[in-house]
């Protein structure tokens, strides 16, 4: 069994990525989501996978947590769905909010993934809504919202701390005698500046003078 696959992206298909792990390439079918959380080619991804073998080949599927993965496993688990339809719903439908529509027996919105009808729809519902617990779900939708309020305080102070470095060196530059717009062309004009120390952009904006 495999648990996880930590590799370096190197392709990402229609649905799903190749990561690189010594020396092997490892194509893995991934949800919607997914791909909104990868980063730049060659650099490092973790996926959480399921091994699935038949007769006909071996597919590896993979989720950004564990709680993704068992999820998936949970889905396939119900008479119906397969491991390809089970991505399917949570393209559609993400972990959290899956656990709150079975919770809340809301087929609409269950029914909205793709090859899933009302009738499959009601069926999940039966086979998994003893499986959850409404204090499961709001704890991981809680956890969710915190991540992304730390990601998201993380890159307004990283934004705030190149602002301030842009402006002490403009301000340096204006010092030394050039005219406000010719500080900000110089500035602008300055390659890699977003990980410069104010001094490093200074001195890197007076080549371009």
């Amino acid at each position: 069994m495999i648990a996880f696959i930590r590799g370096g992206l190197e392709e990402i298909t229609e649905n799903s990525v190749v990561l690189e792990c010594s020396g092997v390439g490892y194509e893995i079918i991934v949800p919607g989501q997914v791909f909104d959380a990868l980063p730049k080619p060659g650099e490092e991804v973790k996926l959480y996978t399921y091994l699935q073998v038949r007769e006909d080949g071996v597919s590896l599927f993979g989720f950004l947590d564990k709680d993704e993965l068992s999820i998936f496993r949970l889905l396939i688990g119900v008479s119906g769905i397969g491991p390809k339809g089970a991505i399917g719903i949570l393209s559609a439908l993400p972990a959290d909010e899956l656990r709150f529509a079975v919770l809340a027996e809301d087929e609409k919105t269950i029914a909205k993934a793709p090859g899933i009808g009302a009738k499959t729809a009601k069926k999940m519902i039966l086979e998994l809504k003893d499986k959850f617990r409404l204090e499961d779900a709001f704890e991981k939708k809680l956890m969710q919202a915190e991540k992304e309020k730390e990601a998201d305080g993380a890159a307004e102070k990283k934004d705030g701390s190149y602002r301030q470095i842009v402006l002490e060196t403009m301000q340096a530059l204006e010092a030394l005698g050039f005219s406000g717009t010719q500080a900000k062309r110089m500035v602008n004009g300055v390659e890699g500046a977003e990980g410069m120390s104010a001094d490093e952009m200074l001195r890197a904006a007076l080549k371009k003078a």
